[in-house]
C-alpha cells in the first residue's frame, strides 16, 4: 500500500504534525537505518573475530549504508515472507555476494536488531533532538522570568486571588521543573542496553561459534556506544526503556501545565498575556473577533495523546516466557511519546517568544480584590504585635468588607480594635498596606535563582 500525500494518512501525528527532523529518527525509514546499523556491527564484528573475511564484512557495511532502494524492496518482501526483520535481511543478502550472504544476520534473532535499534534511536531521539528542543524552551522561560521578575501579579490558589508574587518567578518554576528533567533523560537516554543474547537470551547460536558470547555481545554494543544488560530473554529488558519514556511524559506534564497557565492567563475576563495571532489567521468559523490560544492548547491536546501512549509501555512491561508477540505492534507507537513532546516542546518555544504580557491588566487584576490580598501580611503582623487572635479578626473584618463592598484597609482603618495594633506597626510595615506590589516575598530573586540551578 502506498499513499500520495498527507490526505491519506491516518495517524494525525503524520497528517498534521509530520516534522523532518523527528522523522530522521523515528519514522520507518530511519528505524531501518538503524536496523542496518545493528547488522554492519554484526559484520564488522564476525571480521573482526576472524569468523569471515574482512572483505565480507565491508562488502556487508557497504549494502547497509545504501539505504536508498531499501524500504521499497522490504515492503514487498515482506508481502511475500509475512516478516518484517526476515524481508530486511533476505533484501540485504540479495544485494550482497554468494559468499557474504551466509554471515548477513549470522547468530541474530530478530529483536537482536530491533532492540539494540530502538536503544539507538531512542537514544539518539532523546539525546540529538528532544533534550536540545526542551532546552531551547528552558531558555526563554528563563529569558523571561528574568525580564519579569519585578511584574507583579496576583498569585492565584485554586483559582482564588492569593498573594502577590512576579510574573518571571511563575516562569522560573516552568524553567526548573524542565531543566530537572532535561538532567534525567540525558542519564536515562545513556542507559538504554541493546542485546545480542540470541533467540531466548541464553546466547545458545554465538555459542555454538565463539568461546566467550558475553564478550562478543559486550565487544558489538560496545562499538555502537551502548551497554549490555544480562540475562535477557528474546527481547532487552523493559525497564530502561520504561524510565526513560516516563521521564519523557514528565517533561510534557510540565509543558501541558504551562499551557494551562498561559491559556488561562488569556482568558478574556484576565487577558494578562496574550498568544501572537498572525496576519490573516481566523480564530472562528463563524466570530471573527476571536483570538484563541491555539499554541497552548494545541500542547494540552498532544500531552493527552501521548500519555496515553505511555500506558501501552507499561502493559509492555509483560511478555509470556522468553517473549511473546503482544508487544510487536504496541512497541511501534513507542516513537509518537518522543515526537509529540518534540513537536510541544517547538510549538510552545514560539508561543512563549512572542507571548504578550499585559502589564496593565495584571495591575488592575492585583487590584481587583480591593486589598484583600493584604489579609495575609496583617494578620502575621498584628500577631507580631500582640494581638491574641489576629486571624480570626482579620477573617472577619474580610467578611465585613466584602458585604458592604469596602477596601479590605477601608474596613481594617475603620475598626477600633484593630488600630491600636496598626498603631504599633513600623513604616516599612505600614507601606506594605498601602502597597501591595511590595508584599512579593522573595519572588524577584528566585526568579533568577531557580532558572540558574
Amino acid at each position: 500500500m502506498t499513499f500520495s500525500d498527507q490526505h491519506d494518512c491516518i495517524a494525525p501525528i503524520d497528517a498534521r504534525y509530520w516534522d523532518e527532523e523527528t522523522a530522521s529518527y523515528l519514522s520507518d525509514r530511519a528505524f531501518l537505518r538503524y536496523k542496518l546499523m545493528i547488522e554492519a556491527a554484526l559484520a564488522s564484528q564476525l571480521a573482526a573475530r576472524g569468523l569471515c573475511d574482512p572483505q565480507i564484512a565491508t562488502e556487508i557495511v557497504t549494502a547497509c549504508t545504501n539505504l536508498g532502494f531499501f524500504p521499497g524492496e522490504v515492503d514487498t518482501e515482506e508481502q511475500r515472507v509475512h516478516h518484517d526483520v526476515r524481508a530486511m535481511v533476505n533484501c540485504l543478502q540479495h544485494r550482497v555476494s554468494e559468499q557474504a550472504r551466509p554471515f548477513v544476520h549470522l547468530c541474530a534473532t530478530s529483536y537482536d536488531i530491533v532492540d539494540t535499534a530502538n536503544a539507538l534511536r531512542f537514544r539518539d531521539a532523546t539525546q540529538l533532538l528532544l533534550v536540545p528542543h526542551l532546552s531551547a524552551l528552558a531558555a526563554v522561560l528563563t529569558r523571561q522570568a528574568e525580564q519579569y521578575r519585578n511584574t507583579v501579579q496576583v498569585g492565584r490558589t485554586h483559582g482564588q486571588h492569593a498573594v502577590p508574587i512576579t510574573f518571571g518567578f511563575a516562569l522560573a518554576g516552568y524553567s526548573s521543573r524542565l531543566t530537572g528533567c532535561l538532567e534525567h533523560l540525558s542519564a536515562l537516554a545513556k542507559e538504554l542496553p541493546g542485546k545480542f543474547s540470541g533467540a531466548v537470551g541464553a546466547y545458545n547460536a554465538l555459542s555454538l561459534i565463539v568461546a566467550d558470547p558475553l564478550e562478543f555481545e559486550r565487544e558489538l554494543l560496545s562499538g555502537l556506544g551502548l551497554s549490555a544488560l544480562s540475562p535477557t530473554t528474546q527481547i532487552v529488558q523493559p525497564e530502561p526503556r520504561i524510565r526513560l519514556l516516563l521521564e519523557v511524559c514528565l517533561a510534557a506534564g510540565i509543558m501541558a501545565d504551562l499551557s494551562d497557565d498561559m491559556r488561562h492567563l488569556q482568558r478574556s475576563e484576565i487577558a494578562e498575556v496574550g498568544e501572537e495571532f498572525a496576519t490573516g489567521a481566523v480564530g472562528s468559523s463563524t466570530m471573527p473577533q476571536k483570538r484563541n490560544p491555539i499554541s497552548f492548547e494545541n500542547a494540552k491536546a498532544m500531552w493527552k495523546v501521548l500519555i496515553t501512549r505511555f500506558q501501552l509501555v507499561l502493559m509492555d512491561q509483560l511478555s509470556e516466557h522468553q517473549r511473546d508477540l503482544t508487544n510487536s505492534m504496541t512497541s511501534r507507537t513507542y516513537g509518537e511519546i518522543i515526537a509529540y513532546t518534540v513537536a510541544m516542546a517547538k510549538r510552545l518555544t514560539r508561543a512563549m517568544e512572542h507571548l504578550r504580557v499585559d502589564e496593565s491588566s495584571l495591575a488592575r487584576n492585583l487590584a481587583m480584590s480591593k486589598g484583600h490580598i493584604l489579609a495575609e501580611p496583617l494578620y502575621i503582623l498584628l500577631a507580631i504585635h500582640g494581638h491574641p487572635d489576629a486571624h480570626e479578626a482579620i477573617r472577619r473584618i474580610t467578611l465585613k468588607a466584602t458585604a458592604r463592598n469596602q477596601s479590605f484597609l477601608e474596613a481594617v482603618l475603620a475598626d477600633p480594635d484593630i488600630k491600636s495594633y496598626i498603631d504599633r506597626l513600623t513604616e516599612e510595615q505600614r507601606s506594605i498596606l498601602s502597597d501591595p506590589d511590595q508584599y512579593i516575598g522573595q519572588s524577584a530573586v528566585l526568579a533568577v535563582l531557580k532558572t540558574s540551578s
